[in-house]
């Protein structure tokens, strides 16, 4: 990771830059945000789709069958309309979730979410067209600008794994969006990579006292 990012973590947050001390003694110290091809944005959305509300793993393996029914497993817009409902049920997505694949894949062919834009928008532009599609909520959105697009500014208050890990480092027995939002708005602007940060933390043991 950059030094500047570490030293900014370090001046306004010792304990994530604390967390990222104990990545980094474990070897997993290295963040890197990186955007995606034009091309494979669409893609993007479609696997975070499909992963929503499931566990990573289970996430992957329905991706890779969903991916398997595609000629040279080439996901587009059009090949996801012409699928049929009963084969991708086949794979292991849920009926509405059939469902919104179908409605973005339909949005993206018609026109009405220029993907080829999007790196040139703001992210509240963004998450903005992209929850008028029905099945796509702000966390998906926020998922997209992290992965797909590799902003590296972006928080999601509703994602269920950092709000785990900052209960645990920071020591809440709950949170509310408020309190993850007044804790992460000191990382700004690099609000993605302290993310990914606590994301790997999940498996760290806690802190010595």
């Amino acid at each position: 990771m950059q030094p500047k990012i570490l030293t900014h973590f370090a001046k306004v947050d010792p304990v994530l830059h604390q967390v990222w001390q104990q990545l980094d003694q474990a070897g997993q110290g290295e963040i890197v945000v990186k955007g995606r091809p034009t091309d494979e944005l669409f893609v993007d959305i479609c696997e975070a789709i499909v992963g929503q509300q499931l566990s990573d793993k289970a996430a992957r393996t329905i991706w890779n069958r969903f991916v398997a029914l595609f000629p040279d497993q080439k996901v587009t817009p059009q090949a996801v309309l012409d699928l049929a409902d009963d084969h991708i049920r086949a794979t292991g997505p849920s009926w509405s979730k059939i469902k919104y694949l179908k409605n973005f894949a339909e949005a993206v062919n018609s026109g009405q979410l220029p993907l080829a834009s999007f790196p040139e928008l703001a992210n509240e532009e963004i998450i903005r067209q992209l929850t008028q599609v029905k099945g796509i909520g702000r966390w998906t959105a926020e998922m997209f600008l992290m992965f797909g697009l590799g902003r590296a500014d972006v928080f999601s208050t509703g994602d269920l794994g950092l709000r785990k890990a900052i209960e645990r480092w920071y020591q809440l027995a709950s949170s509310t969006p408020e309190k993850l939002l007044h804790i992460s708005a000191s990382w700004a602007p690099y609000r993605t990579y302290a993310a990914r940060i606590l994301w790997k933390s999940l498996v760290l043991p806690a802190f010595k006292d």
